[in-house]
């Protein structure tokens, strides 16, 4: 049995979709369709009932998709135990957040290139739904975003969440500490509408009985820094992104009265029984993490321009 036409049933199963599987082993759908039929020859059943339009595997496909899998790890611990100490090849394509892209993620990326020489990256950034859909559709095969992914086959992790913070200009805004009645006169920036920081946002004027003169909705973190330089207004960023920021931009924390909520951080990945790496990756990714989220600590008012 060829383990390469049950690498592309486990893959069709588990997608639910031959064009997304062929995707995912860059494969035309015309050869993944080939594979598929000749496993079904060999077995002597049909795996995907065809009648439907809908994608539905039968009731032969249900059950093989066990023992693909079973075969699928075997051979998996097989390549490890008899492999060779050489560098593992790990070609992984990896979705972010904004957030995430700003904070921690190139310096892990740099971390995880010395760590795994063979890395090959395909990097998407975009926003959580996108994320979200990208994951579920086997699209991406792991991505960092502001909640965990729902679908069969991906797992999620969850990594420290982010505090955030208010962030202006150092020259307009000179006060040591700012009420939320105050901030709510202010023009207000932060992410696209629907997101976690722009609900929250507003649920925290909602719960002070305040009404903020005016939100606007930007989904792009560079965006948003320029425009508080330029005195557009405040904007309400990760705190270790502005940490990252403040090397080239000129920007301030501003003291607030009231408590913001943190931005979670989720890790999802679709589970792979012929390769542990994108595993590898994920702890790599938590490792770094939690040591990053801890060591701005003891410096942090160093690069933090104008903090008071």
């Amino acid at each position: 049995m060829n383990l390469r036409f049950v690498e592309a049933f486990y893959w069709v199963a588990s997608l639910k979709s031959i064009s997304r599987a062929a995707d995912k082993l860059f494969l035309t759908q015309s050869a993944m369709s080939s594979r598929i039929a000749t496993l079904e020859e060999e077995l002597g059943v049909l795996l995907l009932d065809r009648r439907e339009k809908q994608f539905k595997l039968t009731t032969a496909g249900v059950r093989f998709l066990v023992y693909a899998q079973k075969l699928l790890e075997l051979q998996r611990e097989v390549k490890t135990e008899m492999g060779s100490d050489a560098p593992m090849a790990v070609s992984m394509r990896i979705g972010a957040i904004e957030s995430v892209l700003h904070s921690w993620l190139i310096p892990w990326l740099e971390k995880l290139r010395r760590d795994q020489p063979g890395l090959e990256l395909d990097l998407t950034v975009e926003t959580t739904p996108i994320l979200m859909d990208h994951i579920r559709h086997g699209a991406l095969d792991l991505v960092f975003a502001a909640m965990p992914a729902s679908a069969e086959g991906v797992r999620n992790r969850a990594l420290p969440a982010m505090d955030m913070a208010f962030v202006g200009n150092p020259v307009l805004h000179k006060k040591r500490k700012y009420g939320l009645d105050e901030l709510a006169e202010m023009e207000l920036l932060t992410f696209q509408k629907g997101s976690q920081p722009h609900v929250t946002l507003l649920d925290l004027f909602r719960q002070h009985k305040l009404e903020p003169k005016r939100v606007h909705a930007i989904s792009s973190i560079s965006a948003m820094v320029q425009l508080v330089q330029g005195g557009f207004g405040v904007a309400l960023l990760p705190n270790v992104a502005v940490q990252r920021l403040t090397g080239f931009a000129s920007l301030k924390l501003l003291s607030c009265d009231a408590k913001l909520q943190a931005l979670p951080i989720h890790a999802s990945y679709r589970t792979d029984p012929t390769s542990q790496a994108v595993e590898t990756v994920v702890k790599s990714a938590m490792a770094f993490v939690d040591g990053a989220m801890r060591a701005p600590k003891k410096g942090a008012k160093m690069h933090l321009k104008g903090k008071p």
